[in-house]
């Protein structure tokens, strides 16, 4: 019996838990500044050859 209450006592799986949820979040919120970012610098690199076509 008192080991059943020492396991329910035990907090240290639900401290991983969270901290992997936590990282998880910074992932895809990492992963979705990324896409953004990438985005928007294949379109500034797009610009700046189009105009360096043109300016020859």
């Amino acid at each position: 019996m008192k080991l059943f209450r020492d396991l329910l006592a035990n907090n240290e799986g639900a401290t991983a838990i969270e901290y992997g949820l936590i990282a998880a979040l910074v992932a895809v919120a990492a992963i979705g500044a990324m896409t953004s970012l990438g985005g928007s610098l294949g379109n500034t690199f797009n610009g700046v050859s189009d105009e360096m076509d043109n300016a020859l």
